[in-house]
């Protein structure tokens, strides 16, 4: 991805280095891996922080030493963000509304969210409350090694995704699903999760067809973005955690939904082609 000399956000909230209060994740590397696949790329993390058991006593402030790599990878994410705000508010524009551009906040192993209090084992999600995009920047490194997902388009594709929660936002799809979801049956709702997850991975397959069309994207990229995107399918996930899949459970949708939507938005740029939830073939 050709990244470098390109205009950053100032739209980005750096809270790296500090911390404050404890975040207690109980049931170890698994109940870690839980988290990551359920919020993983941006799905609304309010149910799932309300049930994380949170101690928010007099923990001091502490601070790590920020290497040149997560400067650069700074520098990297406000990079695309930056490309997404030119991309959607030209598209929001030419449909006669107005993009309000999102906050990303870069913070460090915790971050309070009007969402709740989230540790960096939740993975990047977007909190509809403040209309923020929340990331580890060490995520990257756990996309590389967990996911196997390497690349910078990798990355970029897991900004953009949280982008898209951000235009379902603003486009009032999130609220209507949230209502829905609150009026439905467990499976029901896990159904609407799964349709709202993949029109974000078709959103930012929108992004991605305009970032190639201005000559950002770079031979390999897609396929870096597709291998992210088929890393964090419902199903390859739990068949590695668990050994096996429970479909009813699925929050995100599967590694070929999620490739065949991000693809589609990516060949398409037409975001009336991404109506997830009045299709019966995902």
């Amino acid at each position: 991805m050709r990244w470098r000399d390109r205009r950053q956000s100032e739209n980005v909230e750096d809270r790296r280095g500090l911390s404050g209060g404890r975040v207690a994740i109980g049931g170890g590397l698994g109940t870690i891996i839980i988290l990551i696949i359920a919020l993983l790329f941006g799905a609304d993390p309010r149910r799932l922080l309300e049930q994380l058991p949170q101690d928010s006593g007099n923990a001091p402030q502490t601070s790590r030493p920020v290497s040149q790599e997560e400067e650069e990878l700074k520098q990297f994410s406000a990079v695309v963000l930056a490309d997404t705000e030119d991309v959607w508010n030209e598209l929001f524009l030419q449909s006669g509304r107005q993009y309000r551009e999102p906050i990303l906040v870069l913070f460090t192993d915790q971050v309070s969210s009007a969402c709740g209090l989230a540790g960096a084992a939740v993975g990047p999600f977007y909190c509809p409350g403040d209309e923020k995009l929340y990331l580890d920047l060490l995520f990257f490194k756990e996309l590389r090694s967990r996911f196997r997902a390497p690349g910078d388009f990798a990355q970029a594709y897991v900004i953009a995704h949280e982008v898209g929660h951000h235009v379902q936002r603003l486009l009032g799809t999130m609220d209507r699903v949230n209502a829905a979801q609150r009026r439905t049956s467990e499976a029901q709702a896990n159904d609407l999760s799964v349709r709202l997850e993949l029109q974000a991975d078709f959103l930012a397959g929108v992004w991605a067809h305009y970032a190639q069309r201005k000559g950002i994207v770079e031979a390999g990229d897609l396929e870096e973005a597709i291998t992210a995107a088929s890393a964090v399918g419902d199903d390859r996930l739990q068949r590695e955690t668990q050994g096996y899949v429970v479909p009813d459970s699925f929050t995100h949708g599967t590694s070929e939904q999620r490739i065949r939507w991000f693809r589609k938005g990516f060949e398409s740029g037409d975001m009336r082609q991404g109506d997830t939830f009045n299709t019966r073939e995902l």
